[in-house]
């Protein structure tokens, strides 16, 4: 498809191309790709799912990023197993756009909190102290004695975030 850019006749960029730019060592190709993405968010939801999968870190970390942005429900189980990511910023990536769904998160985010895998059950203790909702508190106390320290202070930054945030 032919767009008029200042003038200029330009091909618009496909989604296999955008995503492939997240990739990129350029912040402003990055960017750029993050944004468009972004716009093109029905056209794209599918392979930024996909691409939660890539071989290429940076690709998952945004692609995380970019389904946070759109915030779309059906992003919910793609980023929770995102969680078990290998590399920490795409689970971090992942967490802050489970935060970003908002409520429709928060009942996985509890169910994760019981979860074998001491990375995923500190990264949802982690997004659920940024939903600051009391009703995580319980949940959350239970994991005060797990046996990851990692765990352990996600689950007491959550609480006290959740407190300070609720006048407890």
């Amino acid at each position: 498809m032919e767009i008029l850019n200042n003038g200029v006749f330009t091909m618009e960029k496909s989604i296999d191309d955008l995503i492939e730019q997240l990739g990129s060592a350029d912040e402003f190709e990055r960017e750029e790709a993050l944004g468009e993405l972004q716009i093109r968010s029905e056209e794209a939801f599918d392979s930024l799912v996909e691409a939660l999968k890539n071989r290429n870190k940076n690709i998952r970390r945004y692609a995380a990023q970019v389904l946070g942005y759109i915030a779309d429900e059906r992003a919910i189980e793609p980023l929770v197993g995102a969680l078990e990511d290998n590399n920490k910023l795409v689970r971090r990536e992942a967490s802050t756009s489970l935060t970003r769904i908002g409520e429709p998160a928060f009942q996985p985010l509890i169910n994760l909190l019981k979860h074998e895998n001491w990375r995923v059950r500190g990264a949802a203790a982690w997004a659920l102290g940024s939903m600051k909702k009391p009703e995580a508190i319980g949940p959350l106390e239970e994991l005060l004695n797990d046996e990851s320290g990692f765990v352990k202070a996600g689950a007491k930054s959550a609480i006290d975030q959740i407190k300070q945030a609720n006048g407890l």
